[in-house]
């Protein structure tokens, strides 16, 4: 690196001044050509005035020939013709004519005649003149003829290739001259903005053109002074320099030979500070791999001494600080196992860091197994509906935020049994060794101790909050049969033993949701299965739901297929799963509307459905209904319930390896449960139990 940085440096700075004369040199070449293309122009303008003064004295020497004054006297125009065309053969003029008031006396060639306003005044020998439909700008001289009455002889020459290259040798460019008409119209940018800025009187004399050339444009005059064209000269600006490449070559070769010195001097300087820096990187790989009993070399210059006795004092402090935290981990680790409850750490992703004994037994789990997993993966924490919390209730985000949380958990072991647990978590400490601050959580066990009372808890507070409507209704018919009994008729009394039978029948119906729902929350879901016509199912449903119907005025249409196959189930179960469908229906459907269960059969499974008119389902609501304690969103009838309906329907289909869902639109709602048909050889199969029989010792089944 050094020797690079060297070499660059000063590779660029000679290259920086390399640039620099370079560009001056093509800048002052530039301006040399301008330069050059004015001179030029200025002198063939004075070329032109010395051919101008040459041409003056070729018209006074025609005006002083006696034969030529005696033609015009006589008016000899024939004599005086033929001596116009010998003097412009033998001269090598364009034109040449004799003018007497006014009128041609005789000519020869095509001199262009000017008019009175385009001759000079005064004793002006030569012009320039460029009358319009002329081949180009030509020379004029006038002299006047003594002795013939006024008379003059006029002489021309035009400006045209042969006189241009005559002043291009001259000059040493090339030179153009243009009429004012056709340097209005011909020409290319920039070179006719010079035009034009020319024509019009300013002082510019030379610009540089985009084809890199060098361009001039001289104006030329008139007698009386006026601009009637331009004398144009070019030169091409050469793209490479002799001068420019010598320099760029000493540059080059001096680029190479400071490179070279710059070079030697930085490996020697490289060579001595990086032998002892590349010992003291040696020494810092050892101290980083472990090795702190390796003393530090202290060679070098003052600085690289003073870098290598930091070093060793950091060093030495680092060995004494690793021995200090080492001798407390080994305190913390002992206290960790030996408490009762499980301590588990994690990071910020969640992902177990540390794992103490009694955690690892209680989650029947090896430590070296659960380090690095997620803990949601380790722990399988189970929330209502079977999900898992990790998103929406865990206690480690929640301690984030909070300073702290608590939480119960229902955990499934591997091993299938469950745990209930109380986690406290507590907020992120410091930042670790890899910058990760750490997590660490408590889990005490509660599955023997407080399951059940919460259990207890629970059912009570349910019981509590959902008897109070249908008791204080019974209660209230019971007080009016016992004040009013002699008083009353017998359509009176029916009524109101109805309206007992009804409350009675609602009161079923919620214990036997709330005894299921319990069973439910602590595993003992098991279950009866034996032969089960369905058609017996659903009218056993409809007889204990009839008085219900009855008192809204409600008709309940019953359609089946016939005949209904058979089902290997738990009867009663089955039952609480239509009466529960029923009940539902019955309450939100419409006072005197009407209530239709039907079926299906299929080759695999059988669905029963039932189907109300009331308002439908919510948006999105096809699976929330299911969930426990979940009620609609819109408003519900007067006796709302408690939510575990279709919670308890949809978890006994659910264990008898069916399935439910629910439909509806803007008005009516259909649920319907879809059971698996019986096999041969389940149709003869004895009643068994599945996972275990609760009531077994009690000698009854669940209901």
């Amino acid at each position: 690196m050094l020797v690079g940085f060297n070499f660059g440096v000063v590779a660029v700075a000679i290259a920086g001044v390399g640039l620099a004369g370079a560009s001056l040199l093509r800048q002052m070449g530039r301006e040399q050509a301008l330069a050059r293309v004015q001179r030029s122009g200025d002198r063939a303008l004075d070329l032109i005035a010395v051919q101008g003064e040459r041409l003056g004295a070729t018209a006074e020497l025609l005006a002083a020939r006696p034969d030529l004054r005696r033609f015009v006297r006589d008016g000899s125009s024939d004599s005086l013709s033929m001596l116009l065309r010998e003097f412009r053969a033998a001269r090598g003029l364009d034109g040449v004519l004799v003018l007497a008031r006014g009128r041609t006396l005789g000519a020869a060639g095509a001199l262009v005649l000017p008019g009175e306003a385009d001759l000079p005044e005064g004793n002006q020998r030569w012009f320039l003149h460029a009358a319009p439909g002329s081949p180009g700008v030509q020379w004029t001289a006038a002299a006047e003829i003594h002795g013939a009455g006024g008379a003059r002889v006029l002489i021309g020459r035009f400006l045209l290739e042969e006189a241009l290259a005559d002043l291009g040798r001259w000059v040493g460019l090339p030179v153009t001259v243009l009429t004012r008409q056709t340097a209005e119209s011909r020409g290319t940018e920039p070179s006719i903005e010079l035009r034009l800025r020319a024509l019009g009187g300013e002082e510019v004399r030379s610009l540089l053109a985009a084809s890199g050339q060098a361009v001039g444009a001289t104006p030329l005059r008139d007698a009386r002074g006026r601009i009637i064209g331009l004398l144009e000269v070019s030169d091409e600006i050469s793209g490479s320099d002799p001068g420019r490449s010598r320099l760029l070559g000493a540059l080059l070769a001096l680029v190479l030979a400071m490179g070279g010195v710059a070079t030697l001097f930085s490996l020697l300087l490289a060579r001595s500070v990086a032998r002892p820096v590349e010992e003291l990187t040696a020494a810092a790989l050892r101290i980083g791999h472990g090795d702190f009993a390796s003393p530090l070399p202290r060679g070098g210059g003052r600085e690289v001494a003073a870098l290598a006795g930091a070093m060793e004092a950091m060093r030495d402090g680092t060995q004494r600080l690793l021995a200090e935290l080492r001798r407390r981990q080994a305190g913390a680790e002992a206290i960790l196992a030996g408490i009762t409850e499980g301590v588990f750490s994690v990071g910020r992703a969640r992902r177990i860091r540390y794992l103490n004994p009694q955690a690892a037994a209680l989650l029947g789990v090896a430590p070296e197994q659960a380090i690095g997993r997620f803990c949601g993966d380790v722990l399988n924490p189970e929330g209502p509906g079977g999900r898992r919390p990790c998103e929406e209730s865990c206690p480690i985000l929640h301690a984030r935020f909070r300073g702290g949380a608590r939480k119960v958990e229902h955990l499934r072991l591997p091993d299938g049994s469950r745990r209930t647990v109380l986690i406290t978590s507590s907020p992120p400490g410091p930042a670790a060794e890899d910058g990760v601050a750490v997590q660490f959580q408590v889990l005490r066990d509660e599955t023997e101790i407080e399951a059940p009372r919460r259990l207890r808890d629970n059912v009570l507070a349910n019981i509590s909050h959902e008897f109070r409507t249908p008791l204080s209704a019974q209660l209230a018919s019971l007080e009016l049969l016992r004040d009013r009994l002699p008083e009353l008729s017998i359509d009176e009394l029916r009524a109101l033993v109805l309206s007992i039978e009804r409350g009675t029948l609602r009161l079923t119906r919620l214990v036997d949701n709330l005894l299921e729902s319990t069973r439910i929350e602590a595993g003992q879901d098991a279950l009866r299965r034996r032969p089960v016509a369905l058609d017996e199912v659903v009218e056993e449903a409809v007889g204990l739901m009839a008085p219900l119907f009855e008192q809204r005025h409600q008709a309940l249409e019953v359609d089946l297929p016939y005949p209904l196959p058979g089902v290997i189930a738990d009867g009663p179960r089955l039952v609480q799963v239509f009466v529960n469908l029923l009940a539902n229906a019955q309450k939100f459907a419409p006072e005197g509307s009407e209530v239709r269960i039907g079926g299906a059969v299929g080759e695999r499974e059988i669905r029963l459905w039932v189907e109300d008119q009331g308002p439908g389902l919510p948006d999105g609501a096809g699976e929330t209904i299911f969930q426990r304690y979940s009620r609609s969103s819109g408003e519900e009838p007067e006796e709302s319930g408690m939510g575990l309906g279709l919670f308890i329907v949809k978890s006994i289909i659910d264990r008898h390896g069916g399935r439910v869902e629910a439909r509806g639109g803007a008005t009516g709602t259909r649920v319907t449960v879809a059971l698996p048909r019986e096999s041969a050889g389940e149709r003869t199969a004895p009643p068994t139990v599945e996972r275990g029989l609760a009531n077994e010792a009690g000698g009854q089944e669940p209901s």
